[in-house]
């Protein structure tokens, strides 16, 4: 190894470590359910994305395996050559009608899916206006692009609303797009898509909404664009295949002639194979399930509001979440992830999240009930809070 390499490795791996910045990725034993399984040690997961349970579901499994047998392991090729299967045009069949759009198109990853389509449309000669707390993969689809990037206040449609005239009326620019998470991910407040979209009509935006935290959870499964009857006024919806509908991959929705140009524009859709015929189909499945039950949503409201209600009443600060995302803010890195610890010593996993995940001083541990878990597992996991919150001075 070079020397250069290696000391700045070194140097750079200790500095996080020190930092509290370092965290370590355990291996699961087996399935990403309620309850997990590391080196032999069970403990309640709070630290899932699989919001409804369906990561584990045998009517997804069933379907996995028989897409398996049909169609085999992987479609070979990429899907502007012969990598499209039946499979994948029925999931975006499925997936436009269950977001109320004209059609969709689907990634191999959500995180595909913003690099893809932002800089499928975007250009250098264009602006984009962007949430300071969005997703790194939206800022990472912002630069790719190209466009002059323009920060939001979070959530603040005052510096909004001044910035989108600021940049309307400048005639720098041919075109505006405004990109906000739907739900964001480590607070689990909501964007505030009406007084979004009144604005965007005003200074003529492209909107765009990264709904990957709030599909399956929002609207009653339909997601946040649907929680505010606004299907029809934003121009892209994005979400993921790896979180509430417990697969992997991502989606854009929205009207035929946006999802005819990415399928010719996006790079990634272009340059990668296809979704394995087992998870478009498992995606589908999932998507027939919340389509015809609300009962899974509904269980992961009920969980998540018993899990905040006895948090709060620890005296944790749980932040302002509006979702099932239950936040219980520390503060200073290194007490966030001594906490992580021995929460995983009273058999409760429950991860740290730290810079650059969140803003430095905001370390937490993001906690995620899910329509899964049992009272009795939320019960375990309260007791644990109590005792190691007690412990560390945290309560």
């Amino acid at each position: 190894m070079s020397k250069l390499l290696k000391d700045y490795l070194a140097k750079s791996l200790q500095d996080k470590k020190d930092r509290g910045l370092y965290n370590e990725i355990q291996i699961l034993d087996g399935a990403n359910g309620p309850m997990i399984q590391i080196k032999g040690q069970e403990l309640v997961n709070l630290s899932s994305n699989n919001y409804l349970g369906l990561a584990t579901d045998d009517r997804l499994i069933k379907a996995s395996q028989t897409a398996a047998d049909q169609y085999g392991v992987g479609a070979g090729a990429v899907r502007t050559i012969n990598g499209t299967q039946r499979i994948h045009q029925e999931l975006e069949e499925a997936i436009a009608k269950f977001k109320g759009t004209e059609a969709a198109i689907a990634f191999q990853s959500g995180f595909n899916c913003n690099m893809g389509a932002i800089s499928a449309v975007m250009d250098k000669n264009d602006a984009i206006l962007s949430d300071e707390l969005n997703h790194a993969s939206i800022i990472d689809g912002c630069r790719l692009s190209g466009a002059k990037i323009i920060r939001i206040k979070h959530s603040d449609m005052a510096d909004l609303r001044a910035k989108a005239k600021e940049a309307s009326e400048s005639g720098l620019y041919n075109k505006i797009m405004y990109i906000t998470d739907g739900v964001f991910s480590m607070d689990g407040d909501v964007a505030k898509l009406p007084e979004i979209v009144e604005i965007a009509k005003e200074f003529d935006l492209i909107t765009y909404v990264d709904d990957a935290h709030g599909s399956g959870v929002m609207g009653q499964g339909a997601g946040t664009v649907k929680h505010f009857g606004l299907a029809k006024e934003i121009d892209f919806q994005i979400g993921t295949l790896s979180k509430a509908i417990g697969v992997v991959g991502g989606y854009v929705a929205g009207s035929k002639d946006l999802i005819d140009w990415l399928k010719v524009a996006a790079r990634p859709f272009l340059f990668s194979t296809s979704l394995t015929p087992s998870d478009a189909a498992a995606a589908k499945e999932a998507i027939t399930i919340m389509t015809q039950s609300t009962e899974l949503n509904e269980k992961l409201w009920q969980n998540a509001a018993y899990l905040k209600e006895k948090l709060a009443a620890l005296g944790f600060n749980t932040g302002h979440s509006e979702t099932p995302i239950t936040p219980v803010i520390v503060g200073d890195e290194n007490l966030t992830q001594k906490f992580t610890k021995r929460l995983y010593e009273e058999g409760v996993y429950a991860k740290s999240i730290v810079f650059p995940t969140v803003p430095l001083g905001t370390g937490r541990l993001r906690n995620m009930p899910t329509a899964a878990h049992t009272q009795a597992m939320l019960d375990q996991a309260v007791d644990a809070y109590e005792k190691v919150g007690r412990e560390l001075g945290i309560i």
